[in-house]
């Protein structure tokens, strides 16, 4: 990876970790049935992608 591509993947990495309480949020709705499980998953995958991405770049990013 170039410097570039580096670039915009910190970018994508930055609107994720931005636009995860608005999917956290969605847990507050009632009557989601087995969405509730789509979004806990979602929520367990945003969580692992963001720690992968932390281990490997640090806090630089």
């Amino acid at each position: 990876m170039d410097a570039t591509e580096i670039a915009a993947l910190k970018e994508r990495i930055k609107l994720i970790q931005e636009r995860r309480p608005a999917v956290a949020k969605l847990l507050e709705k009632p009557g989601l049935g087995s969405l509730r499980v789509d979004i806990n998953q979602a929520l367990e995958e945003i969580d692992e992608l963001l720690h992968e991405f932390h281990q490997i770049f640090g806090s630089e990013s």
